[in-house]
């Protein structure tokens, strides 16, 4: 508080407290609280408090449920693919199913039509040309067109198992170029005819990776691969140990882990593959046919009649 006094001289002073400078802290030790929270309590303290209201509370809790809910259908449409991509989708697979069943209907078509072209052909040169019937039997055989069966070496390579399947390391798992070894390893063993999980080798199949799988013919395989060879097992077996290919399966089972189980089988019977697209044939100089004295041509200069002879090569590159 200030007041006021007249001097000697007449002029009026002004008293000031000391702590007139410092009003806001003494505002604030007199009275701690804001007025309203005072009033508060002095009403609360008489008993004119009105009661609690649950309102704000109620609402809070409908307002994180819209929330929440709105979140989950938000996040359910976002993993939802579009319209347009789930139809493009269903188209696709559904193209991809129908091609499918087109190409195995077409393969049993050409398969029905190589076997009826060799009961023609075995009708049409009867029982006078066995020996040229034995022959192109043989190099049907060769070629892989034809079915074969006898005794053999089979040999199963099953990927290395592994406790993360998420992690797991793509040298554990056959590889297309194993399989490349392998098959040469086999023919140059002398192998008559080699099949890879039911299909056929030929002079023109390829084997080749795809991801996770190995394509043969363009037929994904999967392991466990199973190799089959029909020839001389015995001497398959010895072959294979004393060549790299040996080697090779040696350090799939040993470093890698890569199950290799090889056993001699009494009867092997393998698919054919089908006829082959024919791009060029020659006749060789001893393959000509002896022609009959009563169609022999008058001049003597010229030749006898000549048969075509096709020849298969064995499918040593099948894995190049």
């Amino acid at each position: 508080m200030t007041s006021r006094h007249a001097d000697g001289a007449g002029d009026v002073q002004v008293d000031r407290r000391p702590d007139a400078s410092m009003t806001l802290l003494t505002e604030f030790y007199r009275r701690p609280l804001d007025p309203g929270y005072a009033l508060a309590a002095e009403r609360r303290a008489a008993g004119d408090a009105p009661p609690r209201r649950r309102i704000g509370l109620v609402g809070l809790v409908v307002l994180a449920v819209l929330l929440g809910l709105g979140t989950a259908a938000a996040t359910a449409a976002l993993r939802q693919p579009v319209g347009q991509v789930s139809e493009a989708r269903r188209v696709l697979e559904s193209q991809i199913t129908e091609r499918g069943d087109e190409a195995a209907e077409l393969q049993q078509q050409a398969l029905a039509l190589s076997d009826e072209i060799a009961t023609m052909q075995s009708s049409a040169l009867g029982s006078a040309d066995e020996p040229l019937q034995s022959a192109l039997t043989a190099g049907a055989v060769e070629a892989g067109s034809l079915a074969a069966d006898g005794p053999g070496l089979r040999v199963v390579l099953t990927d290395a198992k592994s406790d993360n399947p998420d992690a797991e390391d793509p040298d554990n798992r056959v590889q297309d170029i194993d399989l490349q070894v392998l098959v040469n390893g086999l023919w140059e063993a002398g192998a008559e005819a080699i099949a890879i999980n039911g299909q056929r080798l030929t002079s023109m199949t390829a084997i080749r990776s795809a991801g996770s799988a190995v394509l043969v013919d363009l037929v994904a395989l999967s392991s466990p691969y199973t190799v089959e060879a029909i020839g001389d097992s015995v001497q398959m077996q010895t072959e294979l140990a004393r060549t790299s290919t040996g080697q090779l399966l040696a350090t799939l089972r040993a470093t890698y882990g890569i199950g290799v189980d090889m056993s001699s089988e009494r009867r092997l019977e393998l698919p054919g593959a089908g006829l082959t697209a024919l791009r060029s044939a020659s006749v060789p100089e001893d393959s000509r046919l002896p022609v009959p004295a009563s169609d022999a041509p008058s001049d003597p200069v010229s030749s006898g009649g000549a048969g075509v002879a096709g020849s298969a090569g064995r499918a040593g590159g099948g894995g190049q």
